[in-house]
C-alpha cells in the first residue's frame, strides 16, 4: 500500500465516522432540514475540534498528515470507542511509511507445549491475519484437520468464507465472520502494504459478496472474548465460551481456546468429543 493509499485509508475512516454522527449526538443544534450527506459536516467537526475547516479538509483528503497532538481531540469529537481509537492511532502512526514484508511466523514453543496440555479444551494458536499456526487434537475434532490443508491455506478467516463445511459448522457464522473481517481491518492499519494480507483480502473480496460489503464498511470492533454456537456432526449443538490469551514473547500470536460451563449439554458434548478423539488416536496408533 503506497503512502497515498494509506492517507486515503485514514481519510475514509474520518469521513465514515463523522457520517455516523448527528448534530444532536455531539451537542450541536439541529436545524431539522435535510442534509446532502448523512452525519456531520466537515465544518461542524472542525468547529468541535477548534481547528479551521480547511485544515480538517486537508486531513480527510490525505493532503497533509494528521498531527499526533490532535488525536485526543479527534477521539473526543468523533466519539470513538477503544477499538476505533486504537485504529486511528495505528493509521496515523503508519501514515507515510513505506510498506514492509514481515517474516513468517512460527508458533512459540511454550504455546505449543500449552496446547499439548489441553486435552479437553479445543485450542488454536492464531497469528497475524488469523493464520492458524498450531492446534491440538480436540481442535481438529471440533473444526477440521488443519494438517491436511496447505500451509498457506491455514487461515481462520479464509476457511470461514471459502469452506462450506467450516461455514455450516458455525451457527452464528455472520457474527464470527464479521469479527474476523474487523480483525483484518486492524491488521491492515498496523502494517499497511503487507503483501500477504493484500493477497488474502483480494482473494476473499472476489470469493464472497459479504466479505466485500463488510470490508467496505470498515467495522473495527474486535472482541477478545465471546460465545460461539456450533453444530457438530458428532457432538451435536455446542455453545462454547471462547477466550484469547496473548503471547508475551510474540504479541502477534494468540492462544484461542473454547470451553463450556460444567454440567451443561455443551460440556458433556466436549467431553464426549474428547473421548472420541482419544479413542481414534489410540486406534490409529494400534494400526
Amino acid at each position: 500500500m503506497s503512502s497515498e493509499a494509506h492517507s486515503s485509508e485514514l481519510g475514509e475512516f474520518l469521513k465514515e465516522r463523522r457520517a455516523q454522527l448527528s448534530p444532536r449526538t455531539v451537542g450541536l443544534p439541529d436545524s431539522g432540514g435535510s442534509r446532502r450527506v448523512p452525519g456531520l459536516r466537515r465544518e461542524e467537526v472542525a468547529l468541535l475540534a477548534g481547528i479551521s475547516t480547511d485544515c480538517y479538509t486537508r486531513w480527510e483528503q490525505g493532503r497533509v498528515p494528521v498531527p499526533a497532538s490532535v488525536l485526543a481531540t479527534l477521539v473526543r469529537v468523533l466519539h470513538l470507542d477503544d477499538d476505533q481509537r486504537d485504529h486511528l492511532f495505528e493509521l496515523v502512526a503508519r501514515d507515510g511509511r513505506a510498506p514492509r514484508r514481515r517474516p513468517a511466523q512460527k508458533v512459540q514453543p511454550q504455546l505449543r507445549r500449552l496446547l499439548d496440555e489441553l486435552p479437553t479444551a479445543p485450542a488454536l494458536v492464531l497469528g497475524r491475519r488469523t493464520d492458524i499456526l498450531a492446534w491440538n487434537p480436540l481442535a481438529v475434532a471440533l473444526f477440521t484437520d488443519f494438517g491436511q490443508l496447505p500451509e498457506k491455506k491455514r487461515n481462520y478467516t479464509r476457511l470461514l468464507f471459502t469452506d462450506p463445511g467450516f461455514r455450516e459448522l458455525h451457527l452464528d457464522w455472520r457474527t464470527i465472520a464479521r469479527g474476523c473481517v474487523a480483525h483484518l481491518r486492524m491488521e491492515a492499519a498496523k502494517c499497511p502494504g503487507d503483501p500477504d494480507l493484500t493477497v488474502l483480502i483480494g482473494e476473499l473480496s472476489v470469493a464472497d459478496a459479504d466479505f466485500r460489503k463488510w470490508w467496505a464498511g470498515r467495522q473495527i470492533a474486535c472482541p477478545g472474548v465471546g460465545t460461539k454456537r456450533l453444530h457438530h456432526p458428532v457432538a451435536g449443538d455446542l455453545t462454547l465460551d471462547w477466550d484469547s490469551l496473548t503471547c508475551t514473547a510474540d504479541p502477534a500470536q494468540q492462544l484461542v481456546l473454547w470451553t463450556a460451563e460444567p454440567g451443561t449439554p455443551s460440556h458433556d458434548g466436549l467431553r464426549f468429543l474428547a473421548s472420541w478423539t482419544a479413542a481414534s488416536y489410540q486406534r490409529d496408533a494400534t494400526a
